[in-house]
């Protein structure tokens, strides 16, 4: 593979980028500089909210490119690129039945915070992993912001309690997809990693061939396919390996940073 072959690349966070910590290999930011200096621009593409991956990326945060909430929103250096809301009525019907599936707490995901109508501890803890910015309100449905997803969490397996409830009612019309093993995410139907890197091909002008991405949970089916260059990273769920073209070792390994030093930046 030629070096100049890659224009932009696209990582996942939890379980990718991150080690088993969420912490950022400090090398990182070596491998970042060396790509933009060679003009291929990395995104973090995450579940996590905008505020939240700023804070991750400190020391470069107005200049990286954020693909955020699963592809909900896509921001760089300050400048919304690209944004698929959930309506309203969507947001009504989603909120009142996850109210009713036991042990499940709600994350109202909107552009300027994320809500929440818990305050326990446990969920507390977890939540705050992923959202800098976040409310507890008295009730969820009272809120006014642009809402671009719904989060729920499930601490005995979202595969399990959540999806096949959320599913089956508003599945047809929405995506609905596991993104983690306590995590299930509610978007826009036509809302995803892939469909923001796509929207990205077409108008910042690279192609599919040129498109590189790393991702281990059902989050990122949408950027692998999005991507000729997709790795599924080493401890990936196994039906996302089965549809990623090539493999990358664990998080825990530097997996993403091992690949890209060897397939972008060597000589």
């Amino acid at each position: 593979m030629s070096q100049y072959q890659i224009k932009f690349i696209a990582s996942d966070m939890d379980g990718t980028l991150l080690d088993e910590s969420s912490q950022l290999s400090p090398e990182f930011y070596d491998v970042y500089h060396q790509l933009k200096q060679k003009g291929v621009i990395f995104a973090a593409a995450s579940g996590r909210q905008y505020a939240s991956l700023q804070k991750t990326f400190a020391p470069i945060k107005d200049e990286i490119m954020y693909i955020a909430e699963n592809g909900t929103l896509v921001m760089h250096q300050g400048e919304e690129l690209y944004c698929c809301p959930l309506g309203n009525d969507v947001v009504e019907g989603i909120v009142s039945e996850a109210r009713q599936i036991e042990g499940a707490y709600i994350v109202l995901c909107g552009k300027r915070s994320a809500y929440i109508e818990t305050q326990d501890p446990q969920a507390l803890a977890e939540l705050q992993k992923y959202y800098a910015e976040c409310q507890y309100v008295e009730d969820l449905l009272s809120v006014e912001d642009e809402f671009i997803k719904i989060a729920i969490c499930h601490f005995d397996s979202t595969e399990e309690h959540v999806y096949p409830v959320i599913n089956r009612k508003f599945g047809s019309s929405n995506q609905v997809v596991v993104s983690a093993k306590i995590w299930l995410d509610v978007m826009h139907a036509q809302a995803s990693k892939g469909a923001a890197i796509e929207h990205l091909q077409q108008t910042l002008g690279f192609t599919h061939e040129q498109t590189m991405s790393f991702g281990d949970y059902f989050n990122d089916v949408e950027m692998l396919k999005s991507s000729y260059h997709s790795y599924a990273m080493e401890n990936a769920h196994p039906e996302v390996k089965k549809l990623a073209r090539f493999g990358a070792p664990s998080n825990v390994d530097n997996g993403v940073l091992t690949v890209i030093r060897e397939k972008v930046l060597a000589a």
